[in-house]
């Protein structure tokens, strides 16, 4: 039955996509008839800091920057762009990453419809490195949609207007500071707080200070007792939190099962979810999971994990790290059929290379813009 799943969800993947693709056009009425030239795919990579408003912390570290790559794949005079963001706890570096991206040879692929080809040749080149693959398969999606003149969440089939509030993250903090964050996120219709840091009902008491929005929380794995971890998600639910984050160390099953068993609230799988082989081995154990396309390898893959995770009726949430509007509006794609959003990275960070996926009265709200709906502005 497993099998089968994988299979239903693979091939329905592919076929609607290709489905969709066969029938789109620049003028409405058919395809570009792009065919190969003997010219292959064009590929460029550049490493980025992004630059934090505020210090960033989580229960287990604190950072004020973030490294990316900034990828370009160009064909027959049309540009796609990517993002590696890769934040410490992920195991990549503009080290790592160089030496994967050094590696591929894309220009040997002629035809950038060929993405599962493409895509399947990034991810088995080396193990791991699955912010840099999603750095390569966001901007082989962005230089496909742009060719099709459609942006992905319409290639897709997803309705714009179904897309979610997002979160927006407030970091562990003293008490003054939480508070002028939450204010200045005065904006936004619900907030994500980081706990498991020690000062867990200081943090929400704090943002209850100064908003009644609903509010999520995400532990990162910082709980290290299933009871008093209940115990906590008692009182949190009283405080009007919707869902809880990786309460406990992502190995922890038993406990973690016991606890979603137990639990008033949605518990979610985040430091646990990376590939689309975890939903599978989640289900039973989380209520839902998180979906990033740093951990996955990109849009690809994370289309496959929402679908799967539905087929499951587990709860989806489209989560992102520190980004620029290019990694945030290429996740925003999915946004239309999640549960939830925390798409805020870009809104995190002081200097963005890209335009791209707006929030609006709290709102994901996405643009006709063609690709993953973003364009470059420095």
């Amino acid at each position: 039955m497993k099998t089968n799943r994988r299979i239903f969800i693979g091939t329905t993947t592919m076929a609607a996509g290709a489905g969709i693709l066969s029938s789109f056009s620049k003028d409405g009425k058919s395809l570009p008839h792009y065919k190969p030239t003997g010219n292959g795919l064009k590929f460029t990579f550049r490493p980025f800091e992004l630059q934090l408003r505020h210090v960033f912390t989580i229960a287990s570290n604190s950072r004020t920057t973030t490294a990316v790559m900034l990828t370009e794949l160009e064909w027959e005079g049309v540009t796609g762009y990517g993002e590696a963001s890769m934040p410490p706890y992920l195991g990549e570096s503009h080290q790592t990453a160089t030496k994967f991206l050094s590696s591929l040879n894309l220009s040997q692929f002629k035809d950038p419809f060929k993405m599962e080809e493409i895509l399947d040749y990034v991810d088995a080149a080396l193990p791991g490195n699955c912010a840099a693959k999603a750095a390569v398969d966001i901007a082989l999606h962005d230089l496909v949609g742009k060719l099709l003149n459609q942006p992905w969440h319409r290639i897709w089939g997803y309705s714009p207007e179904n897309t979610p509030l997002t979160t927006f993250t407030i970091g562990i903090d003293k008490s003054e500071q939480v508070i002028a964050k939450t204010k200045e996120a005065s904006a936004f219709k619900v907030l994500k707080i980081k706990i498991g840091g020690g000062n867990d009902e200081e943090m929400i008491k704090s943002v209850r200070s100064v908003t009644k929005v609903p509010l999520c929380v995400d532990v990162n794995q910082g709980w290290k007792d299933r009871q008093e971890a209940l115990d906590k998600i008692f009182w949190l639910k009283e405080q009007g939190v919707v869902f809880i984050e990786q309460p406990m160390a992502k190995h922890d099953f038993d406990d973690t099962a016991w606890l979603t068993q137990h639990s008033p609230l949605p518990i979610l799988a985040d430091e646990a979810m990376q590939r689309v082989g975890d939903v599978e081995r989640l289900h039973g154990v989380y209520s839902g999971v998180n979906c990033k396309l740093m951990k996955c390898t990109g849009m690809r893959e994370a289309h496959k994990i929402i679908e799967m995770a539905r087929s499951l009726k587990m709860k989806t949430l489209m989560g992102c790290m520190t980004e620029t509007s290019c990694g945030i509006s290429a996740a925003a794609q999915l946004s239309p059929i999640v549960d939830w959003a925390d798409l805020d990275g870009n809104l995190l960070i002081s200097n963005d290379q890209f335009e791209g996926m707006k929030v609006l009265e709290g709102k994901v709200t996405l643009s006709d813009l063609p690709g993953i709906g973003a364009k470059k502005i420095i």
